[in-house]
């Protein structure tokens, strides 16, 4: 059936037609409102009230401009709102000068690569979408006002021309390209100047080996192998805990401090287009390794630059198994 024909079904009803109508915008929004919002329990959230809400307004919808542009005003309107009443996102290492202390403070999420859909595209292509939603990227994002935000992700990631832009967000093209210009700004002073995709795309099948080293020292309780894969920069973040650490000397004492002393077990997966290791420590009492937050990892010329480690996070969207023995 033709788009025509299927928005002429929907917009009489037919809640078939409609699923098949928006159906191919599907991931990609989910990854706009996570870019947005910084969560993917929120994107989840904001796409289904998006959908709900075209559903709802479909036989409004006069067909004279294409769905997509159509999705992505109600999409980014619905994370705009959810923006004006909830602090945004960060990372340990971003956390704003105003929050107070003692304040509970909002973290950014890891993305699994398993939703992005990377199966379908090629090689090039999966590069780009793996690029856009880097750690690095999405967490500048969060620093950015939430108009900046959306003209920047509606402009430059999404390619929507600025007059269209300006009529999304219900603004004039001054306004965004003005917004853009801060937002471009920011965005490049926090983020490096050659992304993970090209980083890995050096590294080649030495990225395996990366993955296959940082594991074993971690299961070896080899504090000093994983010092000696560091860079002189690096820095850890354990998400939800506030503090982090600089440096591979900062690193070794925050990891003798705790986390090196117990059993792990590390499988790699993917995470923000980025290398991940997904954590498991042995659990006396179940008689087996228990899923305990992903590691994930940013390389530059082989070595570790930062250690982002979610301690909370659901691992089972990253393609792994929450338990192993």
């Amino acid at each position: 059936m033709e788009s025509a024909e299927l928005l002429a079904a929907a917009r009489a009803g037919d809640e078939w037609a409609f699923e098949r109508l928006v159906e191919p915008h599907r991931r990609e929004l989910h990854q706009h409102c996570y870019r947005m919002l910084g969560s993917v329990h929120d994107a989840d959230d904001a796409v289904q009230e998006s959908l709900l809400r075209a559903w709802k307004a479909i036989g409004r919808y006069d067909g004279r401009q294409p769905v997509r542009p159509w999705l992505y005003r109600i999409a980014t309107n619905r994370c705009l709102t959810s923006l004006e009443s909830r602090r945004r996102r960060e990372l340990p290492t971003d956390l704003s000068a105003d929050a107070a202390p003692g304040q509970e403070t909002e973290w950014l999420e890891p993305y699994p690569d398993a939703r992005l859909g990377l199966d379908a595209l090629a090689p090039e292509a999966r590069a780009v979408v793996r690029e856009r939603v880097e750690l690095a990227f999405v967490a500048a994002l969060q620093q950015l006002t939430a108009l900046q935000r959306a003209a920047l992700l509606l402009r430059e990631v999404l390619e929507f021309p600025a007059r269209e832009v300006a009529d999304l967000l219900d603004t004039s093209v001054p306004a965004v390209n003005s917004a853009l210009q801060r937002a471009r700004a920011v965005v490049g002073s926090r983020t490096p100047a050659r992304s993970q995709q090209r980083e890995l795309a050096d590294l080649g099948p030495e990225v395996l080996a990366i993955a296959e080293r940082y594991a074993a020292a971690w299961e070896a309780a080899d504090v000093d192998a994983i010092v000696a894969m560091l860079a002189e920069d690096v820095r850890l973040a354990m998400p939800p805990t506030p503090e982090w650490y600089e440096g591979p000397a900062a690193v070794r004492a925050a990891l003798l401090a705790g986390p090196i002393t117990h059993r792990w077990r590390l499988v790699p997966t993917w995470a923000n287009g980025q290398l991940a290791l997904a954590g498991y420590r042995w659990d006396e009492a179940r008689g087996e390794y228990v899923g305990e937050g992903l590691d994930v990892l940013t390389l530059r010329d082989g070595r570790i630059t930062a250690i982002t480690a979610f301690l909370v996070t659901d691992l089972a969207n990253f393609g792994v198994p929450a338990a192993m023995s």
